[in-house]
């Protein structure tokens, strides 16, 4: 008798960080891994590591993105969308070309793969009355906008608002979607907490534990949002 393939998790963006808590996590709760980035020849490590299908793709290319998807084989179980792009400069003086491309990498891009995993999760056949996870990772921005940071505000502001929206119309269908708020900086490889502020900075592992409890989430309880931050933080 034929023995069911293993769930697939792919992540978009992947990178030594975030990506790479990721993908240990849903490697090691069961999950195939799928890895996807513009740069592939970083992540050779984590994919001998997890045993990762490593794919190239600049996820704000919609031809890119519809090839991504033809590529995996399976309707992923878990789409994980990490891209982000900013460009810091007074709202008078940078530069607009700068910003449009900002907003591809975290806006347009976010949109090109959540809607390509809903197309995907929604043919396939759902399993315990669903059929999968999409998350989207985003940042206080998505929340504030800080100065000189609009591209980056109107980015994640639009991840949101996407997120709200697809949450509304597939959460019925059986697809999960959430936008996570990483209300902080992460802890990623070169960077460490100042001596006089330990433990300020969120653990990339910590992260993905998190991420693991939406897919878990009984369907009865979903959350659409949900925000993460160091403990010490004042807020």
């Amino acid at each position: 008798m034929t023995q069911p393939q293993s769930p697939l998790a792919l992540i978009v963006g992947a990178g030594p960080g975030l990506s790479a808590a990721l993908a240990r996590r849903f490697h090691a709760a069961g999950y195939r891994i799928a890895l996807a980035a513009r740069d592939t020849g970083k992540l050779a490590n984590l994919a001998k590591e997890t045993g990762a299908q490593v794919l190239a793709c600049d996820a704000s290319d919609p031809d890119a993105v519809t090839a991504l998807f033809a590529s995996l084989g399976a309707a992923p179980r878990v789409v994980i969308y990490n891209p982000s792009a900013r460009v810091r400069g007074p709202i008078t003086e940078v530069d607009a070309g700068e910003v449009r491309r900002a907003l591809e990498v975290t806006a347009f891009g976010a949109f090109l793969v959540g809607q390509a995993a809903a197309r995907a999760m929604l043919a396939s056949e759902p399993q315990d009355g669903t059929r999968g996870t999409i998350l989207f990772t985003g940042a206080s921005a998505g929340v504030k906008g800080f100065p000189q940071s609009a591209s980056f505000a109107m980015g994640k502001f639009a991840q949101r608002g996407l997120a709200q929206s697809m949450s509304r119309e597939v959460h019925p269908k059986g697809i999960h979607v959430v936008w996570v708020n990483i209300d902080g900086a992460i802890r990623n490889p070169g960077r460490v907490e100042p001596a006089d502020a330990p433990d300020s900075l969120l653990d990339p592992a910590a992260i993905a534990e998190t991420y693991l409890a939406l897919v878990n989430q009984p369907r009865s309880a979903w959350s659409e949002e949900i925000a993460v931050r160091p403990w010490v933080e004042r807020f």
